[in-house]
This record gives structure tokens, sequence and C-alpha cells, in this order.
């Protein structure tokens, strides 16, 4: 490679880097840091409009801040940058995707990247054939002895694509039925409308409408005409030579069709980019695909078009129900085996991996997350936590999404197939725009991390080029993690300890003991009003998830401190048992437990029962009361009841889960009841525990691990701090000293002997001591302009300094001289109170550390005697800048298609907004310490 300037620059920066991290590492028991550890960030390239030393900066950014990887997704563009729009796939845009491939390889970064733009899989190169389709089925009934003879067209005027009529079929009123499919006057062929293969597509064509001529004998009929629609749906927030309509999902041929421009644009690229992504299924309304009949009687065993009157019919029956239990159940195998297993396959033939959000689909999530090489979950909008001083204003949330039972189903994807990644879509519309504190990341994500997600895709950040005035280039849900918030200042520190906590948790295997079965059926087979088409969405939970069996029982499970992984019927029938252990390609489960539930397949109780038998702890809360689907149910539910007759003693189920599971030796881990979050990890036998303290006070006790005889190394994720922890050995515990504050989170390791230094525990030696005398600011960086330099005794919001200050978004210095207390200690505890909203730390000119979240507080090895100089660089939200910049009328909001919406999805106006309290506003007082140990 030719050294140029910036190459070497490049050079020097990682150099730089490894050289402080090998000094970090010679001695210590962290986990050498990858890019994998790292979190990512979604791209956002707004029209695509991209160039090369812009894609430079941003990536040399994303570096030097601790971003691992980027996902590029292309979306609408920016109104006057229309001359910059690049054309997605484009001899230009291939050549930007090289470009940041290449300098991503250099920063030792990586690169995923969408199949297509916005969202979700479509484009201008779908044709109607191979567009997301909908059932669309016109009713004509017909009297005795009356004929029929009229042109079969589909109504509505609301349909404005062409519908392809598939099957005319009668239907008497005894219950018999005629296809009458052949006796149609069919339409020619339309030899000018090609699929992929090049094969005539049949088209409805209005100068040769289907035409139907039969008379109704001896019975009333009513004639089903069906047709095979359009749902017409396009990509959302597509970008430039990306629009056009969503793709068949249940389509195979469909998916051929698709990734036929991507085998050009990827031939010699293979293997360039990390991951391919497929984001949330929000393709709407989609409940067909042209060959549904077929596959139906294929994959259910029986002709469905002779049960259309019940499964279209508007009562909620035990038939019917059962019938449409069926069809969805087929839209989710298709959707599976068609289309996202098809997609994976090719993912690989081109050497990339895949990364998945299941959520949303009409299928089984269990099945389908796991068929991607990395599933990814998703946060929306703001979860609650009792730490003491986080801030959950309610003028700027939007409430949450993330269930932790919601989010175990990507994670349980991943660990009972064997993937080691787990990522999430995080931080969307966290706060409202320009309103997001890097304190209120930190517990959301924790969330996440303790739900088994290692591997955190930042949502996200907005390519932004240096012309752009501030704020810069804005995309309409993200948090927008660059350089023109003002919360990257502090950044890298929110980076670094989601680095730390990854670097961990992508070690080893996950160490639930528990499998859950999902009762699926007992969804599909609700009435649901009718509709055939049901999506499994996060926004949605009420429909499906809250209020059952299910749920209540995996929630009971965490309460009570045990480890649980979700299982499908498809994972059952795969399991086998060894040792007495339920073996799975991710692992062995000491138990499966199944919740009460009504319906469930005569296979997997069959599969149940033999793994039972062969020595695996089954674990039945209730018995299922029959079989889903209709076909030979009847004779289904007689062996389903034999089975349960015959074999009372094996499948008697239990009113009391714990008690069964303290009966095989498998214990909780009594450490939640302190009100600990936990997960779990083995690592070569070796438990890796995660703890997080979201509750209002302070955990000072010792915690029992399940594990006996141990040392344990505690790490702290926040400051890379560790050492061996005061344990006290049983043979099936191991008791551990732990104190963590209300907002923090450490690792406990366990080892055979002790092999690091020993943890500090420290105690304050007397109260807390307030700083007070004359606070210098000084306006160090920021905008619309800098405020005049000040001086205080009391500390405030720096907003009341003036109109400059109020609508100042940037840093400040805070500068205090103090005498050194007359108070002996060994170490002092340094807590800068409410700070809006991070702040690095100075004393005496050595650097302290960054306070990015609550407790805002830090350690101090030592004052010297007589004056001591603290230093303290706090930025705020870059809220009251753009208040002032609307208030003052100058636009920004300079998107297409959605452009800027407020939390809500109203109108963005800040001008209604009051000024953020901003800056240090105290008290700050430092504690003399005294060590326990």
């Amino acid at each position: 490679m030719k050294l140029t300037q910036s190459n070497l620059f490049i050079a020097l920066l990682f150099c730089g880097a490894l050289s402080a991290f090998a000094q970090e590492t010679s001695t210590s028991p962290w986990p050498e840091s990858t890019n994998i550890n790292q979190p990512w960030a979604r791209w956002w390239w707004m029209g695509s409009a991209v160039d090369k030393p812009n894609l430079k900066k941003s990536l040399i950014d994303f570096y030097k801040a601790g971003i691992g990887g980027v996902e590029i997704t292309p979306i609408y563009g920016v109104k006057g940058e229309e001359n910059n729009f690049i054309d997605y796939l484009s001899p230009k845009w291939m050549d930007m995707l090289d470009y940041t491939i290449h300098i991503a390889d250099s920063l030792h970064m990586q690169v995923d990247m969408v199949l297509g733009t916005g969202w979700p899989y479509g484009g201008s190169h779908v044709t109607l054939p191979y567009a997301a389709t909908k059932l669309i089925v016109e009713k004509y009934p017909l009297k005795r002895n009356e004929t029929f003879n009229k042109n079969i067209t589909v109504s509505s005027t609301k349909e404005k694509l062409p519908a392809e009529l598939l099957y005319v079929v009668a239907y008497a009123s005894d219950g018999t039925y005629i296809n009458l499919t052949d006796q149609l006057k069919k339409n020619k062929v339309n030899t000018k409308d090609k699929g992929i293969e090049g094969n005539p597509v049949a088209l409805s064509n209005p100068s040769e409408p289907n035409k139907l001529n039969w008379k109704a004998t001896k019975k009333d009929y009513t004639i089903y005409a069906v047709f095979s629609g359009k749902t017409g749906q396009e990509v959302k927030r597509a970008a430039p030579a990306g629009s056009g309509y969503t793709l068949d999902h249940y389509s195979k041929e469909a998916l051929s069709a698709y990734v036929v421009p991507f085998n050009t644009a990827f031939k010699g690229r293979e293997g360039k980019i990390r991951a391919i992504f497929n984001d949330s299924f929000e393709v709407y309304g989609t409940d067909f695909t042209p060959n549904f009949f077929e596959e139906f009687k294929a994959l259910r065993g029986y002709d469905l078009k002779k049960e259309l009157p019940v499964l279209l019919s508007e009562t909620d029956n035990e038939v019917a129900n059962r019938i449409r239990s069926d069809y969805r159940e087929t839209i989710g195998d298709l959707l599976l085996s068609k289309f996202d297993k098809s997609w994976t396959a090719w993912a690989h033939s081109k050497n990339f991996k895949t990364k998945l959000q299941a959520h949303g689909s009409p299928g089984n999530l269990i099945d389908l997350y796991a068929s991607a090489d990395i599933p990814e979950c998703e946060t929306f909008g703001s979860m609650p936590f009792d730490i003491p001083g986080f801030r959950r204003e309610k003028e700027d949330i939007r409430e949450g999404d993330a269930d932790p039972v919601m989010l175990k189903f990507s994670s349980s994807a991943a660990h009972i197939s064997g993937k080691n990644l787990v990522s999430s879509e995080t931080f969307t519309w966290l706060r409202e725009h320009f309103k997001t504190a890097l304190s209120q990341c930190k517990p959301e994500v924790e969330d996440l991390m303790l739900n088994g997600v290692n591997h955190v895709f930042l949502h996200g950040s907005t390519y932004s080029p240096q012309r752009a005035a501030w704020p810069g280039w804005q995309f309409y849900a993200s948090v927008n993690f660059n350089a023109n918030n003002s919360i990257w200042q502090d950044a890298p520190a929110l980076f670094s300890y989601i680095s730390n906590c990854q670097s961990l948790l992508q070690q080893g295997k996950s160490d639930n003991e528990i499998l859950l079965y999902w009762p699926i059926f007992d969804t599909w087979d609700k009435y649901q009003k009718g509709t055939l088409f049901f999506q499994f969405k996060i926004h949605s939970l009420s429909e499906w998830l809250y209020n059952t069996s299910f749920y209540d029982t995996t929630k009971s499970l965490m309460k009570k401190g045990y480890g649980v992984d979700f299982i499908s019927d498809n994972f059952i029938a795969d399991a086998s048992v060894i040792g007495g252990k339920i073996v799975l390609p991710g692992g062995s489960f000491k138990s499966l437990i199944v919740p009460s539930c009504k319906k469930m397949p005569l296979a997997t109780l069959q599969k149940l029962l033999e793994l039972k038998k062969a020595g695996a702890s089954i674990i039945f809360e209730g018995l299922p009361q029959s079989v889903p689907g209709f076909n030979d149910y009847k004779k289904q539910e007689q062996e389903l009841q034999n089975i349960l007759t015959t074999n009372v003693a094996l499948l008697q189920p239990t009113s009391d889960i714990f008690k069964a599971l303290e009966h095989i030796k498998l214990y909780r881990e009594s450490l939640v009841d302190t009100g600990l979050k936990y997960t779990r990890r083995d690592i070569d036998g070796e438990k890796m525990y995660y703890l997080v303290n979201h509750t209002p006070k302070t955990i000072d006790t010792f915690i029992a691990l399940q594990i006996g005889n141990k040392e344990v190394v505690i790490f702290d994720p926040l400051t890379r701090a560790y050492g061996n922890a005061l344990v006290i050995k049983n043979a099936n515990t191991t008791l551990v000293k732990v104190k963590i504050e209300p907002g923090e989170s450490y690792f406990l390791k366990t080892e055979n002997t002790a092999s690091q230094k020993k943890w500090s525990y420290y105690a304050p030696a007397a109260g807390a001591i307030t700083l007070k005398g004359n606070w210098k600011i000084a306006f160090d960086k920021g905008g619309p302009e800098l405020p005049a330099n000040a001086t205080i005794t009391t500390l405030e919001s720096w907003t009341k300094l003036g109109p400059q200050a109020e609508a100042f978004s940037g840093t400040a210095t805070y500068s205090l001289e103090f005498d050194k207390p007359n108070t002996k200690a060994e170490q002092w505890s340094l807590n800068l109170g409410d700070v809006r909203e991070s702040a690095k730390v100075w004393l005496n000119d050595e650097f302290i550390g960054t306070a990015w979240s609550v407790p805002y507080q830090l350690n101090i090895n030592k004052l010297k005697s007589g004056k001591n100089t603290l230093k303290i660089q706090v930025t705020n939200l870059s809220a009251n800048r753009i208040r002032d910049k609307e208030l003052k009328g100058e636009e920004w909001k300079i998107f297409y298609e959605i452009n800027m919406v407020d939390k809500d999805y109203k109108k963005f106006d800040a001008t209604k907004w009051t000024p953020m309290p901003s800056g240090l506003l105290g008290p700050v007082t430092i504690t003399p310490l005294k060590q326990e140990n």
C-alpha cells in the first residue's frame, strides 16, 4: 500500500491505540479487545450522497470514539443535494462501498449492509409477479336453477393493481363444492410480461376478462373467486434507485429474482462485507403467495379450497379457528423455508453472514431468528428504572417496548441453535431528538445485555458531510451518534463501557439451564377477529404475549433467579438426551418446562415423552387439551388422549415448578433477592456473572453463587478495575462480598485459585464534604456562539447566566480551588451531584476520569496538602441550541419524505420547549474513604 499522509495518520492512530492497550493488558485479565466487542452503528446514507473525503472522516471519527463497525442503510435524501445523489448499486455507489470497506479495513473496522434501501426488502427491480401478495376473494350468491354468466373481476375500487384469478369454486348450502376453475373462459397469456426464468406470467387483461357461464342446479350455491392480489406496499424510506414494490416474502422464486442484481454487484466482492441485514418484518397485509394453495396442501395435508367458506367465515368457532391456525402456520413455514433460510444460504454463497430481526413476522419467532447467523432484537422508546437521579421526563419519552421476555426470543434462538452473537438495534426513540443523555443510555443497554444481547448496534448515525450546517443531516428516529451531537464529546466512555461488557459476554456460552416451550399454536388458534394475517410484533405484546401462561412462567422463573431460554416445536423435534441433559445444537440444558397450553402438536408431545423416557427432566405445568390444526384432528386428539392416559405417571403436571426444579437439584440464583439483575455464562467450566443494580439502594452484602468452593474475580466494566473478591466457600455455593451502588454493574468470574490482586472494598470514613468557593466557568466549544466566561459561588444551570448561555450547547470547564480537608483518608470519593449531562474530571492537572452515568462519582487516590485544583469539563445536550435555532426561524429540516417528526410522529417543533438545565448543578462533594478488607 502506498504510504500517503492520510494512510500514515490512520496507521499512527491504530498503532497508538494498540500500544496503549498493550501496556494495559500486559498484566490485565481483561480479554483482548476486538472490533466485535465494540458497539457498531447503523449508518444512514441520505440520498447516498456520500463522497470519499467525508466517508474517511466519518469512519475515523467512529474509530477514535470506539465504534467497531458500521451497517450501511441508504435512505431518502436531503433537499438541495440532488446533484450529489448516487443511484443504489450503480458503479459509483459500488465504488463508494469499496472505498468504505477499504478505509474500514485500514482502521480494523468492519462493514455490514442492508440488501436494499430503507425497509423492508423491495425495490425498483421487483416486478408485480414477485411483489408482496394478498388473498382477495369475491363472493357471488346463486339461487337454485339460477345461471351465472358474467365476468369475474375484483370489485373493490381500492385495488389499484391487477390481481390474478386463480380459482373459482362453487359451494352448496349442504357443504358440497364444485371446482369451476376449468370452466373459465381464461385470459390469453400475456407473453410480454415474463418472470425471472423467462416463463410467461398470466395477468388479468381487461380486454379479455375471465368469464364464467354456469347454472346452479338443484341447490343454492355461493361462488368464491380466489385472486392473487398485490398489497401495493412500496419500500419505506427508499434511497435513489431503491424505490419500488415490497418483495413477496413467501416465495423462493421471488427471492431468487430479487438477488439477481446483487449477484452482479457482489461479483468479486465476496466476503468483503461482514454481514447483510434484514430489518424487522414490516411487510403489511401480505397473507398470500400465488402458489399458496399448493404449498398448503403439501404442508397441511388437505385441500384448502374445499374449506374456503369456513376459513373466511366471520364466526368464532372451533373448526374455523383450526383452519385459520393451519393457514397462519403455513405462512410462517413459507417465510422460514422459502425466504429466511434461502436468504442465509444465498449470503453464505457470497461468504457473508446474515443478521435478522424476526420480530413482526407472522411465523415462529424462535425458528426465524435462528435461521440467521446473528439474531437481532430491537428496543423502541424508553423503559423505567428506579435508579436515584435517573431522569425520565414524561414530555421527552415514549413508553418503551423492551420487555425482557420479548428480548429473550432472539437470544434464546441464538443459544439453542449455537450462534454466539446476539445483536440489538439499540436506543431507537430513546428520547426526543437532541435530548438523549449518555446516562439514559446505560440502563437501557444493560437490560439488553442482561437478556442475552452481546453485539450492540447503535441506532444510529447519519452520514453528514462537513459542508452541512449544524445540526447536519438527521434521521427521524435516531439518537444520531456523530460529531454533530454534543454528546459525542463523551460518547467514547459509553462505547468503552459497552465494549468492556461485550468482551466478557462474548466469551464461552450462555449458561441458562432451563428451556421453556413456547405454545405458539394457542395464539394461532385464536379467532383474532377473523384475520388470517397475524404478526408477532413488539408494539402489540398485549395481543399475543401478555396474560399468557408462557409469559407468566417466564417472569416467575426470572424473578426467582433461574436462567431460561425458549424452545419451539421444531427444536424439540431435533433434541436428544445425553447424561440426563437435553442436547441441542447450541448446548445442553438440565430441564424443559411446558407451561399450561391448550394446543400442542401430537409429534411434539410424543417427542417430549421420548425425551423424558430417555432421562430428561420434562416438567409440565399443565397438559395439552388438544392438537392444533384441522386435518384428521379428531383421530390425532384421540391419540393425544391415549398418550396422556397411558403415561399418567410420566406426564403428571406439577403444581409447583420450583419444587420440581429443586427435586432435580436445579437451584436458583438467590442473589436476585437483593434486587440485583444477572445473566450467567459458562467459560470452560467457570462461571461468569454480569450483575446490575437498577434498584434505588446500595447492595452491600455477601451474595451466593451457585457454584461451590471458588475464588471470584470482580471486574468493573466502567473503569476496567479488577481484583479477587472476599469469598466464603461452601461445598455447593460460594459467597461473594459485593458493594454495588444504584446504577452500577460488575462482572464476577469464578476461578480455582486466587490469581489477581485483591479487590478493594471502601466505606466512608466520615461524612461528605461539600466543595464551595468561586467556581470559574469557561465556555470551550459549541454554539451557536460561546458565552462569556463567568464566576459563580452557587452551582446552578448555566442557562441562567444570560441569553447566550441559555441558547448554548457544547462544553464548558468549571474550575475550583479548595483546601485539603483535615481528615485522614486512604482514598476519596468525588461525587459531582447533578450533572447535565457528562463530565471529564482533572485534579491538580491529572486526569481522573469521565463521569457520564448515574451515580456521577469517581474515586480520587489522594489529595495534596494545601490547595487542590479541580477542573470539570461539562457537556450538555444539543436541545437548547436547536430550540434557539428554531426560535430564530432558521430552517434545518430539509429532508425528503418523512423529513423530521417528534417522538409521537407529529411535526417537530422545538420552539415549544423550555430550556434544559445545563452544566454542573451539584452539589459537588468529596467523601473520605477507608478500606474495609
